[in-house]
């Protein structure tokens, strides 16, 4: 089942947290789990990049909004508790609770109307900060995608078997044996392009086929049965392309054994092309930090400020 919105935890996170006492952001992600039937996938769900969990995630800005806003309260560091407000909100609908809080992150940001419109856009939206951020890293990452896909189309038929070769090398395909890759000449039988050994006695090859094609163009069973048919028992096919495959020709590919093939298509050539870095530059980083627990811990708290 697909994970709640922001705007959908807020109430229930106010009515667990109605009982008084402190509450560790981790605490929280198996009572929200059950109230929304979420499963053991849904609830360990990564985001795509990898960084970081996201139900935690959204169950982490839900508190802190609800901290800047004073629903909250902060006694220490990673602990948060209901204020009067907050349990006045706890009996509210979902719409008074968000109108709330937009209201409030509106009035805490009115000196400053770049971060007011961000705040108001962040809850209206239902998407966090990080959310956002994700969105924004997948919309551009995808836009470079189908810029590489529209470059390598116009180039020659040639220069992409040869790009197909490099980037399975990048990929650690040959290894360390010396020139294990080969672009063959156009004459060879079969349509293979290519040829990568895994071993020095070359008795490991994979062998490929590159086909450049327009984007919206489909490639059927028959040229994925005629490129095994070149291909010896023992070895190993990749047929890659800038367009895409049938579905006939993924079942077939999919359940041979002798060959084993592997089909490439326009999305993934470009999300390999971009991960390994082949003719790819790096324009900018982002670091994101957080605060490291073992550090902070070690200092002494004020005990007087928890009385």
């Amino acid at each position: 089942m697909p994970l709640p919105h922001n705007n959908e935890l807020r109430r229930p996170i106010l009515q667990l947290l109605s009982n008084g006492h402190l509450w560790r952001t981790s605490q929280l992600i198996e009572p929200l789990a059950q109230h929304f039937n979420l499963s053991e996938e849904d609830i360990n769900a990564e985001y795509p990049s990898g960084n970081g969990n996201i139900f935690a995630d959204k169950i982490s800005w839900v508190l802190s909004y609800h901290a800047l806003t004073g629903l909250l309260l902060r006694p220490k560091r990673g602990l948060y508790q209901i204020s009067d407000l907050g349990k006045q909100y706890a009996e509210k609908s979902d719409a008074e609770i968000i109108d709330f809080v937009k209201e409030q992150m509106a009035l805490r940001n009115s000196n400053n109307k770049d971060e007011k419109n961000k705040n108001y856009d962040e809850i209206a939206s239902n998407l966090d900060p990080r959310e956002q951020l994700e969105q924004s890293f997948h919309a551009i990452r995808q836009t470079v995608y189908d810029e590489i896909l529209e470059t390598i189309i116009g180039k020659t038929a040639n220069a992409f078997e040869k790009l197909v070769v490099d980037l399975l090398q990048h990929m650690g395909y040959g290894g360390k044996v010396e020139k294990s890759a080969i672009v063959t000449k156009q004459s060879r039988d079969g349509g293979i392009d290519g040829e990568i050994r895994e071993d020095v006695l070359g008795l490991g090859r994979i062998f490929i086929q590159a086909k450049r094609y327009q984007r919206h163009e489909t490639i059927g069973r028959p040229a994925i049965q005629t490129f095994a048919g070149a291909i010896n028992p023992q070895d190993k096919g990749v047929f890659i392309t800038t367009a895409r495959y049938s579905k006939d020709a993924i079942e077939y590919a999919q359940n041979r054994s002798s060959p084993r093939l592997v089909l490439i298509d326009g999305q993934q050539l470009a999300e390999y092309i971009y991960h390994y870095g082949l003719g790819m530059q790096t324009e900018q980083i982002f670091s994101i930090k957080k605060l490291d627990s073992d550090f902070w811990d070690e200092m002494p708290d004020d005990m007087q400020k928890e009385k």
